[in-house]
């Protein structure tokens, strides 16, 4: 029993190693490719000797995978962290717990089939419908700082990562289970051969084809000025101003190289507060931009803010509207509250584009109609009330459309799409990265803007409050960047692109299909009596 239990410990920790690598330490996505097999093993054992109540060793294989990989969030909220932990390594257990109830009822590789087909469902459920989303660890995100193994993502985009390691740890243990139990012997010599091609070619065949996907069109140059201020968000607001943060940020801004050639500014995310959105050329940030776009007259500024819609009315226009009571006039008024992305030039106009994937709990209220009526009878204050833009939309620049992505939207691949189906020629992404403190998980969110460069053959501007901002070519390879935790500004050029890539035009085809067969799956089991 004690060798047993080593055993079984043994393997749940090469899991959460193999597996947490690829997030922590830069290049090592291939990994990845064998990360499953432990726990792919520690299955067969636990099915063989047949032991009880193993869901405990499998959820805990995933909170150990979880926490070692995204620890980080207690930075900003320790409760939001152990929630974030402990509830996405329970979804990942009971994806994996179906797969032993599928394999129950059906014998031989379907219900391998299974697993793969439903953890990619699951995955794509992530990326689209679910409102309580955390896809931080989806799989294809393993490659985000490997990614010259992941050109083939402007085709399948990240689920085809997902895809690819799963059909990788499947076919490495079935090649393991053939040799271990003997079956391998009573094969004649093409089947051999087959068993081990198949895992080879899964292996190095993406690869193979990945190095000839390299992206080497150009387009029409444009210089792109980021400008980081540096701000600590846990005392911008106690210490410092808001006159004193603009003067900071214009004091970067002015020492760049500047020309008459057509410029794009970026300045991060929520950069300024409390902007009404009937009245936004009367704020002060807006009034300091404006007279330093008089001297930059070439120049536009996208910079964040947190802007408020006044509404009239006598419901409220959204369950999540902050209601302000009757007015003087008699009208009631609710404040719909935004994160927003701002542009504006010299000619004084502003278009805005409100942030439409927002963080649960911070952020987001999930399932309004349920936690609002809750949180009402509860007294208030328990849920962030933000509202996000139902249509995405691109902001324009010198009437070129960029996609402005505030944030953690630039976690969702085929959210991203959107803007270049919308025209988008650039990608800019602004965030504020500094909640989490110097840890890996400013370093991973800069290396997901790689994927999506990479999904739309699009440029990427990305600016962050304390870093890292970069410029990421269309390959996914960060061409200029700027220190963390330093005040800094980093001028560069990027090539404004048109066309769409198979996964632009057609989305995502991976998840589409695992759900089908999920489902297809999942329903012969449903039917079937238990072996």
């Amino acid at each position: 029993m004690r060798k047993r239990f080593g055993i079984f410990a043994g393997l749940t920790l090469a899991f959460a190693v193999l597996m947490s690598l690829p997030w922590l330490v830069p290049h090592c996505g291939w990994t990845a490719l064998a990360g499953m097999l432990p726990l792919l093993i520690l299955e067969r054992l636990a099915t063989e000797y047949k032991v009880k109540h193993f869901w405990l060793w499998h959820y805990g294989s995933f909170v150990l995978w979880n926490a070692a990989t995204t620890w980080w969030v207690w930075n900003a909220t320790a409760g939001g962290a152990v929630f974030a932990i402990l509830a996405n390594s329970l979804q990942m257990s009971v994806v994996f717990g179906s797969f032993r109830w599928v394999k129950r009822r059906i014998a031989g590789v379907l219900p391998y089939l299974y697993l793969a087909a439903a953890w990619l469902a699951w995955e794509r459920f992530y990326l689209t419908a679910a409102e309580i989303s955390w896809p931080w660890l989806v799989l294809g995100n393993a490659f985000a700082q490997t990614t010259s193994l992941v050109q083939w993502y402007s085709v399948l985009g990240t689920l085809g990562g997902s895809l690819w390691v799963w059909a990788s740890n499947l076919s490495l243990f079935g090649l393991m289970v053939a040799l271990s139990d003997g079956r391998m012997a009573r094969w004649n010599a093409k089947a051999r051969v087959a068993a081990f091609a198949a895992p080879l070619l899964l292996l190095f065949g993406p690869m193979t084809w990945s190095a000839c996907l390299q992206f080497r069109e150009e387009g029409t140059p444009l210089k792109v000025v980021i400008g980081q201020p540096n701000l600590d968000p846990y005392e911008k607001f106690d210490s410092m101003t808001q006159a004193e943060q603009d003067a900071l940020l214009l004091g970067l801004l002015e020492r760049a190289q500047w020309t008459s050639d057509p410029t794009l500014v970026l300045a991060p995310e929520t950069f300024t507060s409390r902007v009404y959105t009937n009245a936004v050329p009367a704020h002060e940030t807006s009034v300091r931009l404006q007279q330093f776009l008089q001297r930059h007259p070439s120049a536009s500024i996208l910079y964040g803010a947190s802007t408020y819609e006044p509404r009239w009315g006598a419901l409220p226009p959204d369950p999540c509207a902050y209601d302000m009571g009757k007015q003087a006039d008699g009208r009631h008024l609710w404040i719909l509250a935004h994160n927003s992305a701002l542009v504006t030039d010299t000619t004084g106009r502003y278009s805005l584009y409100h942030k439409s994937k927002l963080v649960v709990g911070t952020e987001l209220t999930p399932y309004p109609k349920v936690f609002i009526p809750l949180e009402n009878w509860l007294g208030g204050g328990l849920m962030a009330k933000d509202v996000g833009q139902e249509e995405i939309s691109c902001l324009p620049v010198n009437g070129v459309p960029v996609g402005a992505a505030v944030c953690y939207e630039s976690v969702y691949g085929e959210f991203c799409t959107g803007y270049v189906r919308k025209g988008a020629q650039l990608l800019a992404v602004i965030t504020n990265d500094a909640w989490w403190g110097n840890t890996p998980g400013y370093k991973q969110h800069l290396s997901y803007s790689r994927l999506r460069a990479i999904e739309t053959r699009r440029w990427v501007a990305r600016c962050g409050n304390t870093g890292v901002s970069a410029l990421i070519d269309p390959n996914g390879r960060i061409i200029r960047r700027t220190p963390w935790w330093e005040p800094a500004v980093l001028e560069g050029e990027v090539q404004l692109l048109q066309g769409e890539t198979f996964f632009v035009r057609y989305g995502d085809m991976v998840g589409r299909v695992a759900v089908f067969l999920f489902l297809l799956v999942g329903g012969a089991a449903l039917f079937r009596p238990r072996k």
